[in-house]
């Protein structure tokens, strides 16, 4: 009894609005939660917009879900507490800072522009091959930051998904991410799917997705390590499990995992960045119907968990994609996603 009145101290202190869950009812609303009409014994399987089957195999690590709330869906980061689930609502404010961060990477996009066209000169000119990388590189990282930037702030409602091959289109991506993957000194590894799976998708947030989620495997992961990933179908739903044998996320950390973008900086490890790439990640799962599970199976390295609904279009008349701009300005996406991570011999020409 005194490891809850604990956990629901702690809860209580919390500006964040949160909850506790025993035996599936909600046990416990903190103050900030309140706003949100929750109301103590309300199964919170009446709740859940997506992830009910990840919810209920749910045991350790951190899962995000979507929540038909009263003011609308909500997403909510779910931990273990002894034998409590503790939820912990997005703010408003998260996504208010998300718009702003969009709006600076509108701005920022067009010196960066004259920055490409200045790098594709120094490639022309070959007079120092090694700062041209350098260069190129550092060009790469501006774009992933920019493009989290920017689509941090809308990608959590919008998603232009059409019908899809989705095996096909994650075999594509592992393909591409295995050659790039060998230049670190770490084995890439997929294990795919026979045949076809069609289905409503965003290709491209799809590939953002998984790219965001090789890159922290890739900086977590020593030389010599290995990263596996997997996918597999259960009835309607889509599971990609991507593990590395690295030394794991703390549990301070992991708790906040989803919000990484709220941290002070300077005060921990730098390979962790801003964190809006589990911004892309959450918001590409739930977009596709699925959840987000971060945990260590072994008691080591990390795993990564992307579920993804397989839904078909209800449309009986066929229509041409929107044409959308490409956010890496035509560079190659897996050199942009994964540029933090890969060596500077990756850059050059």
């Amino acid at each position: 009894m005194e490891r809850k009145i604990d956990c629901f101290g702690m809860l209580d202190l919390m500006m964040r609005p949160g909850f506790c869950v025993k035996n599936t009812e909600i046990v416990h609303v903190n103050p900030a939660a309140q706003a949100f009409l929750l109301t103590v014994g309300t199964d919170i399987q009446t709740l859940l917009l997506t992830g009910q089957e990840e919810y209920r195999a749910f045991t350790d690590g951190c899962l995000y879900v979507k929540l038909a709330l009263s003011a609308g869906s909500c997403g909510a980061c779910v931990v273990c507490w002894e034998d409590q689930h503790v939820f912990l609502l997005d703010l408003e404010e998260d996504e208010a800072v998300l718009r702003v961060l969009a709006l600076a990477a509108r701005e920022l996009r067009e010196p960066l522009t004259s920055m490409m066209l200045c790098s594709d000169h120094m490639y022309s000119s070959e007079s120092d091959p090694d700062a041209s990388a350098r260069m190129n590189r550092s060009i790469h990282q501006m774009l992933r930051l920019l493009g989290n930037m920017s689509d941090a702030g809308h990608s959590i409602s919008v998603s232009r998904q059409e019908t899809l091959d989705i095996a096909a289109l994650l075999a594509e991506i592992f393909e591409k991410a295995q050659t790039l993957t060998e230049q670190t000194g770490l084995t890439l590894r997929y294990q795919g799917l026979p045949g076809e799976v069609l289905g409503l998708a965003d290709g491209q947030q799809i590939e953002r997705a998984v790219l965001n989620i090789l890159s922290n495997a890739i900086k977590f992961t020593p030389k010599g390590g290995t990263i596996d990933a997997a996918l597999t179908r259960h009835g309607k739903m889509l599971r990609l499990s991507i593990t590395d044998s690295g030394s794991g996320i703390a549990e301070g950390i992991l708790r906040n995992v989803f919000c990484r973008y709220l941290r002070q900086p300077g005060i921990e490890d730098s390979r962790f960045g801003l964190g809006l790439g589990m911004v892309l990640v959450r918001a590409a799962a739930a977009n596709h119907g699925g959840t987000v599970l971060i945990d260590q199976p072994s008691g080591k390295g990390t795993r990564v968990t992307l579920t993804l609904a397989i839904r078909q279009s209800t449309e009986t008349t066929l229509r041409s994609p929107v044409m959308r701009i490409d956010y890496a300005g035509e560079r190659d996406h897996g050199l942009v996603e994964l540029s933090d991570s890969l060596p500077l011999a990756a850059y050059q020409k």
